[in-house]
């Protein structure tokens, strides 16, 4: 956020990084708003303080809060190593992947490990309605999870591809199954 400004895009549909670090905001500070995220009834009142955090807070003040992680009270502070890093992790590349010319990256093997631990619950909640039995599998061949029924489809990527694939983001995987299988799983609706 901070090598590229306030007003770079992101691939959060409709958020610039502004809106994207206003999010991020009021999911760890704003506890009054903060439903809205994930609940639709309460998404007027959350697009409404997002939007309010995001016009009327500094941008260095707003990137502070986001580099200094959920405060005491907030119940993620307890989740931290868990949901935070995805939530990091997915929103930092939703950034860096939007920016002209970006090129993969090299992530290190502890964050890579962190970044695994969770995904198979996860995929399960991302991809359950998916219209295919579904592997996810590491180019070494491991299986990290198998979620879904119906014709087998395998979709193989480094950890942190495969997470970014199973909350809906395009990710650096490849493809295997029939066509028409493959064809529902990339359609398929995935993500929170």
């Amino acid at each position: 956020m901070r090598s590229v400004g306030p007003e770079a895009p992101t691939l959060c549909e409709g958020w610039n990084t502004r809106d994207l670090a206003a999010h991020l905001v009021i999911r760890e500070y704003r506890l009054d708003a903060a439903p809205g995220i994930v609940i639709p009834f309460f998404a007027g009142r959350t697009d409404k303080v997002q939007n309010d955090v995001a016009q009327h807070t500094d941008w260095d003040q707003l990137v502070d809060k986001v580099a200094s992680g959920p405060p005491v009270y907030s119940p993620l502070k307890l989740l931290d190593p868990l949901v935070n890093l995805t939530e990091m992790f997915i929103h930092h590349e939703d950034i860096r992947r939007a920016q002209p010319g970006w090129q993969p990256r090299i992530v290190d093997a502890r964050t890579v490990k962190a970044l695994t631990r969770p995904l198979p619950v996860l995929a399960r909640l991302t991809m359950a309605k998916v219209a295919a039995r579904v592997a996810l599998r590491t180019p070494e061949g491991k299986t990290v999870v198998t979620v879904g029924r119906g014709p087998a489809v395998t979709v193989t990527g480094a950890p942190e591809e495969l997470l970014l694939f199973a909350v809906g983001r395009d990710a650096l995987v490849s493809f295997d199954g029939g066509d028409d299988a493959v064809r529902a799983v990339r359609d398929a609706r995935r993500g929170l």
